[in-house]
């Protein structure tokens, strides 16, 4: 009997094993089934085309494609995955680090404000910065930025 159903494979058949694998990826398999999924929907465009090939070529096809798909995810797409949910998402000062800004009034003896959006920041630098320089904000200390001059 599974001999039958193997000889008769249809692309019908792997389109059902690409979209219940793409479910369970769905279900939170963190990119282990997409490969797999793609490679299912391979062999059904393949069978539609190439309908006399064998069950034996199918599976050869079908692992083959699934290992490639599958070390292609986990190659391009790996830094994605591995993201943190950590970010500086609640940390506003944090956020701003990198950020470059015109300075709207001298500043001096180290300490000062600047604007930011609608927000006044405490800022720390070195030296004195005049208006209309150019500064980036290299670092966030708790409600404190660290700029420096970028010319």
């Amino acid at each position: 009997m599974i001999i039958e159903l193997l000889n008769n494979l249809e692309p019908w058949h792997w389109l059902s094993l690409g979209l219940l694998l793409l479910g369970a990826e769905a279900l939170g398999a963190s990119g282990f089934l997409l490969g797999t999924a793609i490679a299912a929907f391979l062999l059904a465009i393949i069978n539609a085309l190439f309908s006399d090939i064998t069950w034996q070529t199918q599976a050869i096809l079908f692992a083959i494609a699934a290992l490639s798909f599958s070390i292609a995810y986990w190659k391009y797409f790996k830094e994605f995955n591995n993201r943190s949910d950590h970010g500086p998402l609640n940390q506003r000062a944090a956020s701003l680090i990198g950020r470059e800004l015109v300075v709207e009034h001298d500043l001096s003896g180290g300490y000062g404000r600047i604007q930011i959006g609608d927000t006044f920041w405490k800022v720390k630098f070195d030296g004195e910065i005049d208006k209309g320089t150019r500064v980036k904000v290299v670092n966030a200390d708790s409600m404190t930025l660290e700029i420096i001059a970028t010319h």
